[in-house]
C-alpha cells in the first residue's frame, strides 16, 4: 500500500482516452469538416450494429431523453413516471418536452424506481414511464414492461449509466421500447459530450433525426455527405442537438474497446463488493457485475450522521468520493405538495456516498480505499 506522502489523488471519476481517440480527433480536424458528417454516420452505424438496431446520436444523454419524449408525442399536460433518484438531467428533459415529472420512490435492493410506487401514481395523464438504470443496473425491467404495455405507456430507458450491461442475456437498449444512452465524458464510454437513442420504432427515429437538425425534415441524410439543405421546410419544433464529427471520431475509437472497459469496471466493482460485502456499517447494491456494467460504485451507510465526517476524512488524504444523487423532488423547480415526501428516497440519499470508479483505478487502489473507509468507520 503506498503511504500518504507518495500516493496521488484518487480521483472520483476521470475520462480515459488513448492515442486512437487522439488520433481520429486530430484526423477530423485536418480535414477541416468538424460539423454532422461522415464520421457520425460511421459512429451511429457501429452503435447499431452493437445493439442490433438502429440507434442516432445527438448532442448528449439528456438531449436524447428530451427528443425521444417529443417524438414519442408526450409533451404539454402528460406525466411521466420516474425515479426521484436520478441526476437532475432525467427531470429536465422530461419537462423540457412540456411534460410534468411524477417523482417516485426507488427500490431500497438496487436503487432503480419502485415499481409498486409508480402503480400507485399512475393517472389518466400519464403516458410513459422513465426507468432509470441506476449504476448500471436494471431492476425490474420486465415487470416495468408488462406495467407499460397494460396501460399503455411508452418506456424511454434513462439507459446513461448501463452503456454494455446485460439483462436476460440480452444487451440492455438491444430489446424493448426506447432507450437512451449518454456519452458525456465520464460515462462507461465516452465521446466527450454525445448521446444516442436507440429503437425499433421507425417513426421515432425519423422524428428524432429532423428534431436534432432544427427540424429540418430529411436533412440527416445530406449531412452525412458533407452537404446541407438550403431549401426546406419544418412542421414542427426543433432543436440544435446533433452531433459533430469531433465527437463521433471520439466515440469510434471507445466503442471498439468496450469489452475492455466493461471488464475493467465490472472488475473494480467485484473487488469492492469482495471487500466490502461482509463489512459491518455499510450495505451494497444488489447488482450481478458478470452483467451489470457499473458507472458508479455507491455504498449505503447504516449511520446517515457518519457521512460528512466520512468524506471529509477521506478527502484528506486524497480519496474523492460523491453522492448520486440530490433527490429531484427536494429541487425549488420540481417541488410539489404531492411528492414532498418519498421516505426511502429521502433516507436512502442521507446515506449514499460514491467510490471512486474509472479504468485507471488499480487493485491496490482499491484496497487502500476499502481499508480507509473502514478505519473511519470504526471511529
Amino acid at each position: 500500500m503506498g503511504n500518504l506522502m507518495t500516493r496521488e489523488l484518487i480521483r472520483l471519476s476521470k475520462s480515459s482516452i488513448g492515442n486512437e481517440e487522439i488520433n481520429a480527433v486530430t484526423r477530423v480536424l485536418e480535414k477541416e469538416y468538424l460539423g454532422m458528417g461522415e464520421e457520425v454516420q460511421q459512429f451511429e452505424n457501429a452503435l447499431s450494429r452493437f445493439f442490433g438496431r438502429e440507434a442516432v446520436c445527438v448532442v448528449n444523454g439528456t438531449a436524447a431523453l428530451q427528443l425521444a419524449l417529443e417524438a414519442a408525442g408526450i409533451g404539454q399536460g402528460d406525466e411521466v413516471l420516474v425515479q426521484s433518484l436520478t441526476y437532475v438531467a432525467s427531470f429536465q428533459a422530461i419537462t423540457a418536452a412540456g411534460a410534468t415529472p411524477i417523482a417516485c420512490e426507488i427500490s431500497q435492493q438496487t436503487l432503480t424506481i419502485d415499481l409498486n410506487d409508480a402503480k400507485a401514481k399512475l393517472t389518466p395523464k400519464v403516458k410513459a414511464i422513465m426507468p432509470v438504470h441506476y449504476g448500471g443496473g436494471v431492476g425490474d425491467l420486465s415487470e416495468i414492461y408488462s406495467f407499460a404495455k397494460e396501460n399503455k405507456l411508452r418506456v424511454i430507458e434513462d439507459a446513461a449509466h448501463a452503456f454494455g450491461s446485460i439483462y436476460n442475456l440480452e444487451k440492455v437498449g438491444g430489446i424493448g421500447d426506447i432507450a437512451c444512452f449518454s456519452f458525456d465524458g465520464i460515462k462507461n464510454i465516452t465521446s466527450g459530450e454525445g448521446g444516442c437513442i436507440v429503437t425499433n420504432d421507425q417513426n421515432i427515429l425519423r422524428k428524432v433525426k429532423d428534431l436534432r437538425l432544427l427540424g429540418v425534415e430529411r436533412d440527416t441524410e445530406k449531412r452525412y455527405s458533407g452537404l446541407r439543405s438550403w431549401e426546406f421546410d419544418v412542421k414542427e419544433q426543433g432543436w440544435r442537438c446533433h452531433m459533430s464529427n469531433i465527437m463521433a471520431a471520439i466515440g469510434i475509437e471507445q466503442l471498439k474497446k468496450i469489452e475492455k472497459i466493461s471488464s475493467i469496471r465490472q472488475k473494480i466493482a467485484k473487488k469492492y463488493d469482495s471487500i466490502l460485502g461482509s463489512v459491518s456499517g455499510v450495505r451494497l447494491l444488489e447488482n450481478d457485475y458478470s452483467y451489470v456494467v457499473p458507472h458508479i460504485y455507491v455504498v449505503m451507510l447504516e449511520d446517515a450522521s457518519k457521512r460528512k465526517k466520512i468524506r471529509e476524512k477521506l478527502e484528506c488524504i486524497g480519496i474523492q468520493t460523491g453522492i448520486h444523487y440530490q433527490p429531484n423532488h427536494k429541487l425549488s423547480y420540481f417541488y410539489n405538495e404531492t411528492n414532498k415526501h418519498l421516505p426511502v428516497t429521502d433516507d436512502i440519499y442521507s446515506r449514499l456516498i460514491s467510490l471512486p470508479l474509472h479504468l485507471d483505478i488499480q487493485e491496490d487502489d482499491i484496497e487502500y480505499i476499502c481499508e480507509e473507509l473502514i478505519r473511519v468507520l470504526n471511529e
